[in-house]
């Protein structure tokens, strides 16, 4: 072996060799150590109570067990270095010193009944607690209020929430019982007898009662069948008292419509601080309901947001949730992915000569959004859950939105999305703004309807698109006038939009027959022809340079279509529906005609792809299959929706869909706008010569444009061969 090999050998083994220290060494590493110093302080707290036990007990007494207990858990948080629980779960510390001050109260009780010691059992501070040592009467009663007062205190920091929901129930019952006592009738007070029910003969199925000789052979005998004359008589009487009762309701029914509307306008419409435009005047924003905010509970979002955490370490994922995002309908807990840390160990030898196993780091990588997206189905299971959505990542964040469903959800008002800031900013630069709703993080959502320019709306019955459709067209009665906006609704179902009937913003009346709809779509078209030739001899560029310099019925209103069942029309008519609905949104969004076109079976048949490609922005409610949310939204994700106005948002500018909970009108609300406006129809508007279009389309037309002459002929020449 050469002489370098067994000179470098040498010396290492003279490095590995340890090196013996002396006592005074060890010694001073004990001295120095923190389970020294712990046994040095316990030893001191131990000396002072012994040397002074005389005047701890006379100033605590037996609440010494209470100090002592509190030294401990304090102790024990310090050893375990964990000492940020105590202000992480300040609330719940405060309630169980609530609780030992109560504890400490009874102690300081004890003193008066039975008389155990001099001082009492609580000592000085027991006095303290309860109030002054006076052993009278009133005395033991102020110190057992402030026990109580503690105790109750302690509830309701420890449970925040049942506290709460305690106290609501205690408080209705006690109302109830006021009520009911208020409403009781007087002991003296004559009881009425009831009224006796008279039964009257229900008459037949087919409206005239079947008389037994149209029978085969009678079932009633001669006597019986008189008397079934005398019924008849009655049945007819009764038939006749309900006409004229239907009659009478009617006649009412208009009367009591004529004074609600002009309740509606007394109340609304004479004010001095409303805005007047060309003689109309906007409704007020009071119009409107207002719902009370739900107050969510941080406890439960920190208890699911532990549980996401817990659930992706047991199958090896290491994820911090580092954002938690309450909104109306769902809570999005903002998930950070951590690092996928591989090590290899490593045998060594120490001085002593023992084998100590070390970890080295070889490699560290981020957890893959895929490994989450995976675990969907165990997190809805751990967090019992009907569904999660996973939004990897959120847009413009560096985390992944973990979406879950709240336990109970919030009514998002239409009032609570108009009066906030970033609406009433989009307004004061567009009359065209719509209020959508709030989202995931409960921040509210708005859009401008010219930089749509289309909407495209789908989901299943009961989702909430009829709901949207009412919150669009009430967006827009708010902030324009008749002169601004001018609507044609086709309404198939007959019973949606048929409300809107008085208000004097439409173009026509609200379409239901299908006949009537395709001619609203060629006149349509022609509309749009002849808008574009009156933009061009004005030299400008699209309706609002158009209407810069233009006043009151000079100007072009907004043309808005509403269609509330898209595949009614599409079966009437498929090409001609398909082709004026593609050359409408290809074109009419300069002369200010835009189209929000609604259906509740979203297959391929309906929303065809020429559709799809020119409604840029789009909105699906809850849906039945994932089919149907490729075909709407061209992803998945809309068939895990809650329903009930929980809906995906496809702006044009965004690359994925964000999730809003829609904006809630009641029909009372609906019943005032329009009462509002249909109070203000003193000069009837001009109906731009909608109907009188319609009637006078040739049958021979698509589009508005003649057919090809020879097409007669070519038919002909089909048939013969």
């Amino acid at each position: 072996m050469p002489k370098k090999n067994v000179l470098s050998n040498i010396k290492a083994r003279a490095k590995n060799r340890p090196v013996k220290r002396g006592a005074s060494g060890n010694s001073f590493r004990f001295f120095t150590s923190e389970p020294f110093w712990y046994l040095v302080a316990v030893f001191v707290i131990v000396a002072l109570i012994a040397i002074y036990h005389e005047e701890i007990l006379a100033a605590i007494g037996w609440g010494i067990i209470f100090v002592i207990g509190a030294l401990i858990v304090l102790g024990i948080l310090i050893w375990r270095r964990k000492l940020r629980l105590l202000y992480r779960r300040w609330y719940r510390w405060l309630g169980g010193i609530s609780f030992v001050l109560a504890a400490w109260g009874i102690l300081g009780l004890i003193q008066y009944y039975p008389r155990l010691t001099p001082n009492g059992l609580g000592g000085g501070f027991g006095f303290a607690i309860v109030g002054s040592p006076n052993p009278g009467t009133m005395g033991i009663f102020l110190g057992i209020l402030c026990i109580v007062g503690f105790t109750l205190a302690g509830l309701v920091l420890i449970l925040p929430m049942k506290s709460l929901r305690v106290l609501k129930r205690f408080t209705n019952w006690v109302f109830s019982r006021i009520e009911a006592k208020a409403t009781h009738k007087a002991p003296g007070q004559e009881k009425k007898p009831p009224a006796q029910r008279v039964i009257q003969p229900r008459p037949s199925y087919e409206g005239k009662p079947r008389l037994p000789s149209e029978m085969e052979e009678p079932l009633v005998p001669p006597e019986i069948s008189k008397s079934n004359k005398k019924l008849i008589e009655a049945a007819e009487k009764a038939a006749a008292l309900k006409k004229m009762a239907k009659s009478a309701d009617t006649a009412a029914t208009e009367q009591d419509l004529q004074q609600v509307a002009a309740d509606v306008w007394k109340k609304y419409g004479q004010s001095g601080d409303l805005v007047e435009i060309d003689g109309w005047r906007l409704p007020p924003i009071d119009i409107l309901d207002t719902s009370p905010e739900v107050q969510y509970s941080e406890a439960d979002n920190l208890h699911r947001a532990k549980l996401i955490e817990d659930t992706l370490a047991s199958y090896g994922v290491d994820a911090k949730v580092v954002q938690i995002n309450a909104g109306p309908t769902v809570t999005q807990f903002g998930v950070e992915p951590g690092w996928d840390v591989k090590y290899k160990e490593i045998k060594e030898k120490d001085r002593d000569g023992n084998v100590q196993v070390r970890r080295e780091e070889i490699s560290k990588t981020r957890v893959k959004v895929e490994r989450i997206n995976s675990l969907a189905n165990d997190l809805a299971l751990a967090l019992a859950a009907p569904t999660i959505r996973i939004e990897a990542p959120v847009p413009g964040k560096s985390y992944i939105g973990v979406e879950v469903p709240n336990m109970t959800s919030d009514m998002v008002s239409l009032r609570g999305v108009v009066e906030t800031s970033a609406f009433q900013k989009l307004v004061a630069k567009t009359r065209m703004a719509l209020a959508l709703g709030k989202g995931a993080g409960g921040e509210s959502i708005s859009a401008d309807l010219t930089k749509m320019p289309h909407l495209l709306v789908a989901g299943a019955t009961g989702s909430g698109k009829t709901v949207c459709l009412n919150t669009i067209i009430c967006c827009l009665l708010l902030n324009n006038t008749p002169n601004d906006v001018r609507f044609i609704l086709i309404d198939p179902k007959r019973v949606e939009l048929t409300q809107y009937n008085s208000i004097p913003h439409l173009a026509t009346s609200v379409i239901v027959d299908t006949e009537r709809a395709l001619g609203s779509l060629r006149w349509l078209c022609q509309e749009m022809d002849q808008r574009y030739k009156k933009l061009a001899a004005a030299g400008a560029r699209h309706i609002e340079g158009y209407n810069k310099d233009k006043r009151g019925a000079d100007k072009l209103p907004y043309l808005v279509l509403i269609i509330d069942e898209l595949a009614d029309l599409m079966m009437a008519g498929y090409d001609e529906v398909e082709t004026n609905l593609c050359r409408l949104a290809q074109l009419a969004r300069a002369t200010g005609i835009h189209l929000v076109v609604a259906t509740q079976r979203p297959s391929v048949d309906v929303v065809t792809g020429l559709i799809k490609a020119n409604f840029p922005t789009r909105i699906s409610f809850a849906v039945t299959s994932q089919v149907d949310s490729r075909t709407i939204l061209d992803g998945a994700g809309a068939e895990k929706l809650l329903g009930r106005g929980d809906m995906l948002f496809m702006p044009t500018e965004a690359a994925k869909p964000k999730r809003l909970q829609g904006c809630f009108l009641s029909d009372t609300e609906i019943e005032r706008l329009v009462y509002f406006w249909g109070s203000q129809r003193k000069e009837e508007p001009d109906k731009l010569k909608m109907e009188t279009l319609i009637a006078t389309t040739p049958t021979g037309t698509i589009g508005g444009h003649p057919r090809d002459p020879l097409l007669e002929q070519a038919k002909e020449l089909a048939k013969t061969h």
